[in-house]
C-alpha cells in the first residue's frame, strides 16, 4: 500500500494549497497520439478556455506561409507584407529565444525591408517554449493587428504551433513544477515501475499505453490526473477552443528536393562565415546552462560539441546539414496531412512564385 498512501500523500499537500478536491476518479482513458505530450500537443500549455478570443461574427484574413527549412519563408512573407500592408508574425519555436540568432534564421534587420516582425526573440534561454504559451502570444499580437488594420502573415516553421494557434488546446492543466519535484524524488526514492504502479491505480488504462520505463510520460500522465481532478479522456472529450473570427490562406513551398537540398547546404556554411560558431562561444560562455533547451536545436548542439572539443568543425557541419535535411522532410511530411494548403513550387525568393502567391490573396481575403 506504500504507493497509494504516496498518490493520497501528494493529493492532500496540494488540497491544502486548493489545487484538488479530496476526492479523486481514478480511472479513465488515455488519449494522447504516440510520441505526443499529453497536454493536447503542448507540454505545459496553458488553459485553452483562458484564452481570449475574437468576436466569431467579424472575421478578418491572415496569411499563412508554411515550407521545409530553407525554402524561403521570411522573404516571402516580407515581400507580401510590403505589397499587401502586413506585417509578419514567426511562428517558429527556436526564434523565439533571445541570443539564438544565427543557427534559427531569424530575419536580420536588411532582410526585413522595414516590415515590422512579431514573436522573435521574446523569450529568455533559461525558459521553456511551448505551443500553449506561443498560442497566448500570438492572439495578442492578433488582437493588436487588427486594431491597426493590418494582415497578419505567418512564417512557419513549426507546424505544433499553428495548429495549437489555429485549432486550439485541450483544457489541460499548467504544468506543476513543484508536484514534479516530488514525483522525480519518490521515482528516485523507489524501486524500478514504482510511478507505473502509481499511474494503474489513478489511471489503469493510461498504464497500459505507457511503458514502465518512459518516466517523462509517467510524470505528465500522473501530474495530469492530480491537477486536472478528473480523467485525462474526458479534458479531451470536451473539446479544443479554436480561434474565432480569423480565417487563413495557407500557402505552402515546396521546392525540388535537390535544389532545397543544395540550398540547405550552402546555407549551413553561409551561416558558420556569418559568426555562428563565435555566437555559440558568447552563450556557452555567458554562463547559459549547457541544458537549456536551444542548445539541442539542429546545429548549436553540434557546435556545442565542437566546443568542447567533442567534434571537428567538418564533423560538425556534416552532422548540421545531415539533421537539418530530415527536419526538412520531417516538416513537409507534417504540412501535406493538411489539404487547405495551396502549393507552389519554388522557392520564397522567386519573382515567379512571389507573383503566384500575391494572385491567391486576393481570391481569399
Amino acid at each position: 500500500m506504500t504507493d497509494f498512501r504516496f498518490v493520497f500523500g501528494v493529493m492532500r499537500y496540494f488540497c491544502v494549497r486548493n489545487v484538488c478536491d479530496e476526492t479523486f476518479a481514478a480511472s479513465g482513458d488515455w488519449e494522447c497520439d504516440a510520441g505526443a505530450d499529453c497536454a493536447g500537443g503542448a507540454d505545459g500549455a496553458r488553459v485553452a478556455g483562458a484564452v481570449p478570443q475574437m468576436n466569431a461574427l467579424a472575421e478578418s484574413p491572415l496569411i499563412v506561409i508554411v515550407g521545409p527549412t530553407a525554402s524561403g519563408k521570411s522573404a516571402l512573407a516580407v515581400w507580401l507584407a510590403r505589397e499587401l500592408g502586413g506585417e509578419v508574425v514567426a511562428c517558429d519555436s527556436t526564434q523565439l529565444y533571445r541570443g539564438f540568432d544565427v543557427g534559427t534564421a531569424k530575419p536580420t534587420v536588411e532582410e526585413r525591408q522595414g516590415v515590422a516582425h512579431h514573436l522573435i526573440d521574446v523569450l529568455d534561454p533559461r525558459e521553456e517554449s511551448t505551443a500553449g504559451g506561443y498560442r497566448e502570444r500570438a492572439i495578442a499580437v492578433l488582437e493588436d493587428l487588427r486594431a491597426r488594420k493590418q494582415l497578419p502573415i505567418f512564417t512557419v516553421g513549426t507546424g505544433l504551433y499553428l495548429r495549437a494557434l489555429l485549432e486550439g488546446l485541450a483544457d489541460v492543466p499548467l504544468r506543476s513544477e513543484e508536484l514534479r519535484e516530488r514525483l522525480w524524488a519518490s521515482v528516485a526514492a523507489h524501486p524500478p515501475r514504482h510511478l507505473h504502479r502509481i499511474l494503474k491505480r489513478l489511471d489503469p488504462v493510461s498504464a497500459e499505453k505507457i511503458a514502465p520505463g518512459d518516466e517523462q510520460k509517467l510524470i505528465r500522465a500522473v501530474e495530469v490526473c492530480l491537477l486536472a481532478r478528473k480523467p485525462l479522456s474526458e479534458v479531451h472529450r470536451a473539446g479544443s477552443n479554436p480561434l474565432r473570427g480569423w480565417r487563413a490562406v495557407k500557402i505552402g513551398l515546396s521546392p525540388e528536393r535537390e535544389a532545397l537540398y543544395q540550398r540547405i547546404h550552402a546555407r549551413t556554411e553561409a551561416m558558420l562565415a556569418a559568426g555562428w560558431m563565435e555566437e555559440v562561444r558568447g552563450l556557452m560562455a555567458s554562463g547559459l546552462p549547457p541544458d537549456a533547451k536551444p542548445f539541442d536545436f539542429i546545429g548549436y548542439r553540434e557546435l556545442h560539441a565542437m566546443v568542447n572539443g567533442e567534434m571537428k568543425l567538418e564533423e560538425a557541419k556534416a552532422a548540421i546539414q545531415q539533421a537539418t535535411r530530415r527536419y526538412a522532410k520531417r516538416q513537409l511530411t507534417w504540412f501535406r496531412r493538411d489539404m487547405q494548403i495551396h502549393w507552389l513550387s519554388g522557392f520564397g525568393q522567386d519573382a515567379a512564385i512571389q507573383q503566384q502567391a500575391l494572385a491567391l490573396a486576393p481570391d481569399q481575403l
